[in-house]
């Protein structure tokens, strides 16, 4: 079996995810799209410590991106819609027709889940909600439901009307026209969609292989549980099925992997992957900052095989108890991840203001490092909404803890 050294194995993988290129590009409109495309999905997040995780992962590609032009791709272009993989993900709209899988999935699995959840009322009001948008067209959900409960039951104590408008946007009968601040406004999805690809169906065997091949691409390597974990539209059962058939085919090959951790891992690819690795560029030297979010490091074991980080949002640990701010941002220094920084947009003040950073492992802080984050954290002024870099006192902390 083939053998990957971790160093070549980081590049491949970075270079799928769109970070081995010099980060450039008008970040907007076709290119945009393009970029989106390229990653697959970019997920939502409200979390807006720094930026929202949409716009600081595709910012991180193109620094020139600004949250508004997302916006027009999606709401006024419809080169993208919202919907769901592993999480709220914005997705090229040409995918719409493979996420009719997951509209017929999610049909039965969520209306018995949400039961238990929030409560069968939500049964009652799909159709009285389906009406109310097809005669009044697009809403949110606070023009739609009614009052929280005054005790909370968990999370999201969702009004039946909340959770019904859900389960449609979920089903597809509905989609997000757009958002306003952070609410997303629902309309028919017939009203959002373009007609090329609403009125596009495809055999479920054809979007089986599709989803495989299309997250290989976009992963470089992959099990066959990373390939169904991609956009979560198959099951790890289906996708093992896929890769034994397009093995024996001679169409994708197994390879040993190196870890940072010193084993090898076993993985999926195709045959001309490996003629590729010494043609790989050499990665930029530029620090770049990374959302928490980012795909090349959501799955949390993959990144601690690949680049031996490892990463655990602390937003639910007692603060107390945080080796870390409770939101730190991964630091990415050409194929190595060099640190982790707590840093925060205090606009009130108009400062980025860095609190704290922890080099990882091997890592040695010195003049060149600060001077690049510097350099970085100037060039995200403008998206964070902020006319200052500053600093706290003692910023630079011991080496970051492994897990």
């Amino acid at each position: 079996m083939d053998r990957i050294d971790t160093r070549a194995a980081r590049r491949l993988f970075l270079q799928a995810h769109a970070l081995m290129d010099r980060p450039a590009g008008p970040g907007k409109g076709a290119d945009l799209a393009a970029l989106v495309h390229r990653l697959g999905f970019v997920q939502v997040d409200s979390v807006n410590t720094l930026a929202r995780a949409h716009d600081l992962i595709l910012w991180s590609r193109r620094p020139a991106y600004r949250p508004a032009h997302l916006r027009a791709l999606n709401d006024r272009d419809r080169a993208t819609f919202e919907h769901w993989t592993h999480d709220a993900s914005v997705i090229p709209v040409r995918f719409f027709p493979q996420w009719r899988l997951r509209f017929a999935r999610d049909r039965d699995r969520l209306r018995r889940r949400w039961k238990d959840w929030h409560g069968s009322a939500f049964h009652g009001e799909i159709d009285t909600v389906l009406r109310h948008v097809t005669e009044h067209g697009p809403v949110h959900s606070a023009e739609i439901g009614g009052p929280r409960p005054e005790k909370s039951t968990g999370w999201w104590d969702w009004h039946p009307s909340k959770t019904a408008l859900e389960y449609l946007w979920r089903c597809g009968e509905l989609a997000v026209t757009r958002r306003e601040g952070f609410r997303k406004h629902y309309d028919l999805t017939e009203r959002v969609i373009p007609p090329e690809q609403l009125n596009a169906h495809l055999p479920e065997a054809e979007i089986i292989d599709w989803a495989c091949r299309a997250a290989l691409d976009r992963l470089g390597f992959a099990t066959s549980g990373e390939l169904a974990a991609f956009f979560a539209l198959v099951t790890p059962a289906e996708a093992k099925d896929w890769a034994a058939a397009a093995c024996a085919r001679g169409e994708i090959r197994e390879a040993g992997i190196e870890t940072a951790q010193g084993s090898l891992r076993k993985v999926l690819l195709r045959p001309d992957t490996l003629e590729t690795l010494g043609d790989l560029p050499e990665p930029p030297r530029r620090m770049r900052l990374l959302s928490p979010f980012d795909p090349a490091l959501r799955d949390r074991k993959r990144a601690e095989r690949l680049f031996g980080f490892h990463y655990r949002i602390e937003i639910f640990v007692p603060e107390a108890q945080r080796r870390y701010g409770y939101y730190v941002f991964p630091l990415l220094e050409g194929d190595r991840i060099a640190a982790r920084a707590d840093i925060a947009a205090e606009r009130q003040t108009g400062a980025l203001h860095l609190r704290a950073l922890w080099p990882e492992p091997g890592i040695t802080w010195g003049k060149g490092r600060t001077e690049r984050l510097m350099a970085e954290l100037h060039r995200l002024l403008p998206l964070a909404g902020c006319d200052r870099v500053t600093v706290a006192d003692g910023w630079l902390r011991e080496t970051a803890a492994q897990g």
